[in-house]
């Protein structure tokens, strides 16, 4: 039996039903229809699914949607400035190439997000400890360390 969820979505009050049973990234994908949030292997391995939840950054595909209600939620769509700019984070992901196939980068952008917000002048080795948890199968980590680097200093 269907349930009324209702909980903010970058910014906006969202209500919509679901099964109990229903996870929170495919809650975000399918009823709220925002799919930068990305399912790489429904066991909290790989980290594509990363959002904010209530400000702190959470795999989406290891809770369910009931688990979020009245929760504020920012996905991936919901950085962007008013005016559609680019995060410093997604921008400096673009500008030294922290993505290559871009699936996972939605969640490295939200975890490298988080991660500054608690450590703002991240070493190397920081940012490496701190996106361990999300996979990334085709840049060999370099670009995205640099990525989080750079945007460290511009979220300054």
């Amino acid at each position: 039996m269907p349930v009324k969820l209702s909980m903010t979505v970058n910014g906006k009050p969202v209500s919509a039903e679901a099964e109990p049973r229903t996870l929170l990234v495919d809650f975000i994908r399918d009823q709220l229809r925002l799919t930068g949030t990305h399912i790489g292997c429904d066991t909290a391995q790989c980290g594509a699914c990363t959002i904010h939840l209530n400000g702190n950054a959470v795999k989406s595909c290891n809770m369910l949607a009931l688990q979020a209600q009245g929760a504020t939620i920012t996905t991936i769509e919901g950085i962007t400035g008013p005016d559609g700019s680019l995060h410093p984070m997604q921008a400096a992901f673009r500008d030294h190439h922290g993505l290559q196939c871009g699936y996972c980068t939605p969640g490295m952008v939200m975890s490298a997000i988080d991660l500054v917000k608690r450590h703002p002048h991240p070493s190397e080795q920081t940012i490496r400890a701190e996106l361990d948890g999300n996979l990334c199968r085709c840049t060999g980590y370099h670009g995205i360390v640099k990525a989080v680097e750079a945007g460290a200093k511009a979220m300054g």
